[in-house]
């Protein structure tokens, strides 16, 4: 594996959660892999799970772990081709790359969209430039339009707690007072497509995702009606993608709360974190017995390590 942005990068989904559970049951087992190897963690953007769970999976296996924020620890970096650096960015990020790739062996970025250009967002045009001119493997701890990471932890933890081969997974919208991205959203859809689940995405029109990751997808404009019979609810909140960035909607109608659990199949409460209580779900649900947060978070070490001990055991040929 040389780089992990999208499902298709994994590869077979059933050998990957198999690989998943051996991991979580025995984490230190293949640390010799990672013996005098280095991982660098890039960060452009704020994080705390994606930081700490990559970071620790790294150690994991054995590797030494190298953290850069962007904002704090480097030169401002350019981004864009053919202009005039005359500005606030003394380096580019054609020249920073391949320096970073000459200092390890295995790196992971993260980078959210800009909501500024669509075009550039979903064309990931940072993310691109590391896998170009990187010359070492490349991890998406979160870019402009998909969290991967993210989305291997979240199906693996419904693989752990689902109760029927094929349950009924709903990703619903909820409101929030900034604008966020699609990438959670997206990269949810895009693995719960690949996986043996029913998966309905409910939201208020103007929230349509972007038509590549929903086409196939059952799409339902009325959330109570959306967590009948549910398994697993999975909020999130997502700004518009054909009014790109914008917010449309805060109706608090939207919030997950006890009355619409109580429509679902004693359905289990899932949320990426950080969340933002009582506008995305209320007190009542996510302190309940069956918020499984907590146990999605710890998962994304879980499917960290997957990734970097697939790259470490490709290294290795």
């Amino acid at each position: 594996m040389k780089k992990f942005l999208t499902v298709e990068d994994i590869g077979d989904l059933n050998a990957a959660l198999k690989e998943a559970a051996e991991v979580k049951k025995t984490p230190y087992a293949w640390d010799e892999l990672g013996k005098n190897k280095t991982i660098i963690l890039i960060f452009f953007n704020s994080s705390l799970r994606t930081r700490l769970s990559t970071q620790k999976a790294a150690m994991n296996m054995g590797m030494n772990v190298i953290v850069l924020d962007v904002n704090k620890d480097g030169w401002k970096l350019e981004t864009e081709f053919g202009v005039v650096m005359d500005g606030d960015k003394p380096e580019h990020l054609r020249e920073a790359v391949p320096v970073i790739g000459r200092y390890c062996d295995i790196i992971g970025v993260r980078s959210f969209a800009s909501f500024e250009d669509k075009k550039a967002d979903y064309e990931e045009e940072i993310l691109n430039q590391f896998i170009e001119f990187a010359g070492v493997p490349v991890i998406s701890m979160e870019s402009a339009t998909r969290h991967p990471l993210q989305a291997f932890a979240d199906l693996y933890t419904i693989e752990e707690y689902k109760t029927k081969p094929r349950p009924k997974v709903v990703l619903t919208w909820a409101p929030h007072p900034r604008a966020l991205p699609q990438a959670v959203p997206n990269s949810f859809v895009e693995w719960m497509k690949e996986a043996d689940v029913e998966l309905v995405v409910t939201h208020p029109e103007g929230y349509e995702l972007a038509p590549e990751f929903t086409k196939g997808v059952t799409i339902e404009y009325d959330q109570k009606k959306a967590f009948e019979g549910a398994d697993f609810i999975y909020a999130k909140n997502w700004a518009s993608y054909s009014q790109y960035g914008q917010i449309l909607s805060q109706d608090r109608s939207w919030t997950v709360d006890e009355a619409k659990m109580a429509l679902t199949n004693d359905a289990k409460f899932m949320h990426c974190l950080p969340v933002r209580r009582n506008m995305i779900v209320t007190d009542g649900v996510i302190d309940s017995k069956n918020s499984i947060v907590i146990d999605e978070a710890a998962n994304r070490v879980v499917s960290a390590q997957v990734v970097i001990k697939r790259m470490l055991e490709a290294l290795k040929k």
